[in-house]
């Protein structure tokens, strides 16, 4: 389960330049078994057509599921690195923001598995993905 000392406003608080930085990335919710962001549909994250790019959602999916994936294990005695990800584009989006939620489907010792759900404002599916984790000793 989710490390639960640690809180949204630690996780959006990270100095750190990344990825999830770049794209505007911004943590909302954090459950003992979920963590949530929203992404805006911008500049970063449009492809050529206007709507948002395929790679972007798969930075966000990335980008909740390794986070959660590390919230979930000892970061003095292990790391955690995505294995495989995939993901299914739904529907497009043009502008304003995704909202991304992922959950744990597999907790293990050595692997985990997490789900990710990109939706729009209205709530509508705009993309699914499953990332499978190693966790792996330092």
């Amino acid at each position: 389960m989710i490390n639960k000392e640690i809180t949204v406003e630690m996780l959006n608080q990270t100095s750190v330049p990344n990825m999830a930085n770049h794209v505007g990335i911004e943590f909302t919710e954090l459950g003992t078994d979920y963590i949530c962001a929203r992404m805006p549909v911008d500049h970063r994250t449009r492809q050529p057509y206007g709507i948002l790019h395929g790679g972007a959602s798969v930075v966000l999916a990335e980008t909740l599921g390794s986070l959660g994936a590390s919230l979930c294990v000892d970061l003095s005695q292990f790391k955690v690195v995505g294995l495989e990800i995939n993901a299914n584009h739904i529907r497009p989006v043009s502008e304003g923001y995704v909202y991304g939620r992922a959950e744990i489907l597999h907790l293990g010792r050595s692997t985990q598995i997490w789900e990710i759900k990109i939706t729009n404002k209205e709530g509508k599916l705009v993309c699914i993905s499953r990332l499978t984790i190693a966790v792996l000793p330092l």
